[in-house]
């Protein structure tokens, strides 16, 4: 003889009587890329690069001005700045973005 369950509609919406017999296996996915394309657009990362480039326009404007005493002032700072900037931002890119 079966055995009859009886319900009450209140009772079924909160409390389903379907629950899943198995439970969902943690999944664990690996990439051979360690970081995003899209963490490029970090403030910071553009940050550097805006100063760095709107130095590098700075550059070109007074250059075509004739100042070339300023242009090679600026050329000096910038053998060192360029370097800096470049290999920092590449370290902190890096240092961040990596998990």
């Amino acid at each position: 003889m079966r055995k009859t369950h009886y319900s009450t509609v209140r009772k079924f919406f909160h409390n389903p009587f379907f629950k899943p017999s198995t439970k969902p296996r943690p999944f664990k996915a690996y990439s051979f890329v360690p970081f995003s394309p899209l963490a490029m657009l970090d403030p910071t990362i553009l940050t550097i690069g805006g100063i760095v480039l709107g130095i590098a326009i700075i550059e070109r404007i007074l250059e075509r001005w004739g100042v070339i005493d300023l242009v090679d002032q600026f050329a000096k700072v910038m053998r060192f700045i360029l370097p800096v900037a470049f290999y920092s931002a590449l370290f902190y890119f890096f240092a961040t973005f990596i998990l």
